[in-house]
């Protein structure tokens, strides 16, 4: 296939989950060809607004806010202002594509895609969405019915998108990501200060943290460190939740926890952990796939649809994960994670089957789709 220089918008944000698979398809774009441009579109005050630039590339902010389904004050005054917000964003996408003149439009789902989206195709601009997790979003399904190809990383998928639009192509990842070699993991343990011969767990609550693990993890701690004599825990608590913690390990002498709000080198994370704590976004789970890493997965319950669960149970069902749900996590997590971590035999049976599960092609495979409906 000729890789020919394209001008290409990538749409959508919100979450690490969306952001490090939109950044990875950008980068297998330059990589085919250097002198591609691309313009990535987010919304106003996201965390796309500052991740995306640190990777590289030019954002541009639009002011959409998504519906809020708790009821609180503040969130009925969010949503009553999402019409309004909507309007604004499709006339700024607009604009944007007739400055820009894309040649093709990509989403990568949160609310974000959708003005751009919808606008891209109102104009004519062929588009391609990339669906990431095994149930639908909102805005994918919308936008199905408008785009030329749908990525998906899940079987089954007909029963949300049209059947003849579909593409399975998996998830991209970071390319830092992969099967580690024993050299690596030495240089995993080393940078995060651990002990070789003893046992590590990773505790990750995603980009923005996770209120459930932290709690699971506070009251493991309180009460002792049950099963833990032999194990040191690299925990990402996020930066929400980054001050009340450090206000809970003040005074614990706990040398064996390292605690921080955001993994900087994850690569060397997933090289040192025998064991891993998720929640189960998409782009985790593709993530840990790709790193053959037996993880037990919580998935969270305020996403859309229960779609953390339906991930979660894809490698649940096949012997490559274990999982826990979030009401019974403070309970059951540590406890269950505790009993995997001393087990060899059965995180060698998990890793085996996780790897089995694992997409590595992935960016270059949607690449390929991007170049198609060219």
């Amino acid at each position: 296939m000729e890789y020919k220089k394209l001008r290409v918008i990538i749409s959508g944000g919100g979450t690490g989950g969306h952001i490090f698979p939109a950044v990875s398809i950008a980068d297998k774009l330059k990589e085919v060809n250097p002198e591609t441009e691309i313009l990535f579109v987010g919304a106003e005050g996201k965390m796309e607004m500052e991740k995306v630039p640190a990777a590289g590339y030019e954002i541009v902010g639009l002011p959409i806010v998504g519906l809020q389904r708790q009821f609180t004050w503040a969130n009925l005054k969010n949503d009553v202002q999402v019409p309004f917000k909507i309007l604004q964003s499709i006339g700024k996408a607009g604009r944007v594509i007739d400055g820009f003149k894309p040649d093709i439009a990509v989403g990568v789902g949160g609310y974000a895609s959708a003005p751009l989206l919808w606008k891209a195709t109102r104009k004519g601009v062929p588009a391609l969405i990339q669906e990431q997790n095994g149930f639908a979003g909102l805005t994918n399904k919308i936008l199905s019915k408008k785009v030329g190809c749908i990525c998906v990383a899940y079987d089954g998928m007909e029963r949300f998108f049209p059947a003849d639009k579909i593409v399975f192509t998996g998830n991209p990842i970071r390319k830092d990501i992969h099967r580690y070699s024993p050299e690596e993991r030495a240089e995993g343990l080393e940078y995060y200060g651990f002990t070789e011969g003893k046992r590590h767990l990773l505790v990750v609550g995603g980009s923005l943290g996770s209120g459930t693990l932290n709690k699971a993890m506070k009251a493991w701690i309180e009460a002792g460190c049950p099963g833990g004599d032999d194990v040191e825990v690299l925990w990402q608590c996020g930066r929400f939740y980054k001050k009340g913690v450090d206000a809970f390990m003040e005074g614990r002498e706990l040398p064996q926890i390292r605690h921080s709000d955001f993994i900087g080198r994850m690569d060397l994370a997933y090289a040192a952990a025998d064991v891993i704590i998720s929640r189960s976004g998409a782009s985790s789970i593709s993530e840990i796939c790709a790193a053959g890493k037996a993880a037990v997965f919580v998935p969270s319950p305020n996403v859309a649809e229960d779609h953390q669960t339906h991930n979660a149970m894809a490698l649940v069902n096949k012997g490559a994960a274990m999982i826990v749900r979030d009401a019974e996590a403070v309970e059951k997590l540590l406890p269950t994670a505790m009993e995997l971590i001393h087990d060899p035999e059965k995180i060698d049976g998990i890793e085996k089957n996780a790897l089995k599960l694992a997409r590595l092609d992935a960016a270059q495979a949607i690449v390929d789709e991007i170049y198609k409906l060219v």
